[in-house]
């Protein structure tokens, strides 16, 4: 998945998938009332106007544009339409606040980092975070693991490095070689970078057993700590036990530009790749340009 330049939205309403140019059309429509006038402001030919209207429709089951006159209008549902593209841009162009959506490691990173500017940041996962990048309510996704923004093609920008560390409970067993991660039970954490703790532990040859999942790293640590026998492997930035993987599980903090065009998204990504990157140390990270 890509998104457009223009800062514009695809919209999703009952599974069907909105192109942002539609927007364009539906937009320039309401204020010219001419297809014409549209597809030369537009810079297209009348005929393709006519053919994206025509597949939105049969899209949609709908009709949006009637001919009055000489002239074309777009009809209620049209102007339904075209309101829903309004109130998602406006959600992500108006305010200069920049809205995040991202999971839950980079998301502490993010509030720590003094900021140039006023953020909302909502912490969840790396794959729910995404979902709020399709629908288009977010200005930047931050990605606790690159492994996303490479399945999706997303354009990332790395911010910062981590690593794993193992976590165990204080009576556990201690580990101090690779021989000692012989059939260890293993909590794992959805939408992070454990990945590739347990893709270490396959190349080793080393057997394990994952036998619970959960939403955050926080819980598995719960977990762990209040078990003899369960393990996990969690980020170094905020978990301070044993780097035994530290050199397999470097990995890097990212970020997907989603509104594009918003100053305010390019001012702070500006500023975390420099000046930033001192409070990015002190927050428990590696910084990009070491």
């Amino acid at each position: 998945m890509t998104f457009n330049s223009k800062g514009l939205i695809n919209l999703k309403i009952n599974d069907n998938i909105y192109d942002y140019k539609l927007y364009e059309s539906l937009e320039s429509l309401s204020k010219t009332s001419s297809q014409r006038k549209t597809a030369k402001k537009l810079g297209i030919s009348h005929a393709v106007l006519n053919r994206r209207i025509l597949k939105a429709e049969e899209k949609s089951g709908l009709k949006l544009v009637e001919k009055i006159g000489k002239g074309s209008v777009l009809t209620s549902d049209g102007i339904k339409l075209l309101n829903e593209f309004r109130k998602y841009n406006q959600r992500i162009s108006e305010t200069e606040e920049i809205t995040i959506g991202g999971g839950h490691i980079v998301s502490g990173l993010l509030k720590g980092v003094n900021p140039p500017h006023e953020m909302t940041i909502y912490s969840s996962n790396d794959n729910n975070a995404y979902k709020l990048a399709k629908r288009g309510v977010i200005d930047i996704l931050a990605l606790d693991d690159p492994l996303l923004a490479f399945t999706k093609d997303l354009n990332f920008i790395p911010i910062a490095y981590d690593y794993l560390v193992l976590i165990s409970n204080n009576k556990a067993s201690p580990i101090n070689d690779l021989n000692d991660l012989n059939n260890l039970k293993y909590v794992s954490v959805k939408g992070s970078a454990q990945r590739l703790a347990f893709n270490s532990l396959e190349h080793y040859n080393i057997p394990y057993e994952i036998v619970a999942e959960v939403d955050s790293q926080f819980d598995a640590f719960k977990m762990v700590k209040n078990s003899e026998d369960l393990h996990s492997f969690l980020n170094a930035s905020y978990f301070n036990e044993n780097n035994i993987l530290q050199y397999d599980t470097r990995h890097v903090i990212s970020l997907v530009k989603i509104n594009e065009d918003k100053k305010e998204v390019n001012d702070f990504i500006e500023y975390l790749l420099n000046e930033g990157q001192k409070l990015i140390i002190k927050e428990g990270f590696m910084p990009i340009n070491r």
